[in-house]
């Protein structure tokens, strides 16, 4: 989270310094950037539900149940 903060924060100043020197940004258009936002958006909707839609992977390996170590 810090690291957003902080590549926001250099942004506005960069950004505040092409304001002052009057100079065009080369970012591109605000239509470009909120639809990468959509982008970035959907993508973290999709990791956040795949582990409540997918199922469980199994493992090929069982252990041993109680019961059975007993015996031994």
């Amino acid at each position: 989270m810090i690291g957003y903060l902080v590549s926001l924060g250099m942004g506005l100043a960069v950004g505040v310094a092409y304001g002052l020197v009057h100079v065009r940004s080369p970012a591109p258009p605000l239509i470009a950037l909120i639809g990468l936002l959509g982008m970035v958006l959907g993508e973290q909707m999709v990791s956040a539900a795949w582990p409540r839609v997918a199922p469980p992977p199994h493992s090929a390996i069982q252990q041993p149940s109680d019961q059975a170590r007993a015996i031994r």
